[in-house]
């Protein structure tokens, strides 16, 4: 009987002969589930789902939902017990793996390739990389740097650029492809750190002074007051720059 720890490190070589250059990145958080690998190529991410001759199908379902809104591919690789039936348990455009055990070891086979997930979600999939490689995805694409904003605000804004069709969604792959490529697990801290410092020692934003004002009335230590503020209409500063998504 094949388990998961059989499987895993021989799977990699699997994907590596079949696929040609790939990047291998295992167990990552996906809502609610952990995918088990996630395989980078040039052309996109694939979310990789093992089921041993010792697993059973419970979480199957929910896996499969989690997978969907991450990975523009989804593969399961089963076991010989469950390699009869796992066509019932997969969407049609999940690829499909199967692994039999042999004197000399694993033996993998393709039974179903792989299609583009048609339920995979820009928002979701972009939470994969770090603050500093979004930051080069924005200059890749010459986008605004939001540079004080959020990481889920800059993610919904890329998102909704490639929705748009403002970034082209095979190109976005691709870049976000290259920068998993790059990416560097024994420079994390440092990486984040470094990009860190850099956005703190760029000069604050000026505070709009209708906000400040609005934030002093609501301050007991100014009496309790309350105060309606109706913005008028001001002049247009000269040279003034646009905020836009």
């Amino acid at each position: 009987m094949l388990k998961d720890a059989d499987i895993r490190e021989p799977l990699f070589d699997f994907l590596e002969k079949t696929y040609g250059k790939v990047r291998i990145l295992e167990e990552k958080i996906i809502g609610s589930s952990r995918a088990d690998v996630v395989m980078v190529v040039p052309e996109g991410l694939y979310g990789i789902e093992i089921k041993s001759d010792a697993d059973s199908y419970t979480r199957l379902a929910g896996q499969v939902k989690d997978y969907d809104k991450y990975y523009d591919f989804n593969m399961v690789a089963v076991g010989t017990s469950h390699a009869g039936h796992i066509e019932e348990h997969v969407p049609e455009y999940w690829g499909i793996i199967t692994v039999e055990e042999t004197a000399e070891g694993p033996d993998f086979y393709l039974l179903r390739k792989a299609r583009p997930n048609p339920k995979m979600r820009w928002i979701r999939k972009l939470e994969i990389l770090w603050r500093p490689e979004l930051a080069a995805f924005q200059e890749m694409n010459a986008m605004p740097k939001y540079r004080q904003e959020s990481k889920a605000f800059v993610i919904g804004k890329i998102a909704e650029r490639i929705e748009k069709g403002k970034i082209d969604e095979q190109t976005a792959r691709t870049q976000i492809s290259s920068l998993l490529f790059e990416r560097d697990y024994t420079a994390i801290k440092k990486t984040i750190s470094n990009y860190k410092k850099a956005e703190a020692a760029r000069p604050k934003r000026p505070m709009d002074p209708v906000v400040k004002l609005k934030l002093m009335v609501g301050n007991p230590f100014f009496g309790g007051f309350s105060v309606t503020i109706r913005p008028g209409r001001r002049k247009r500063r000269k040279n003034a720059g646009s905020r836009r998504g």
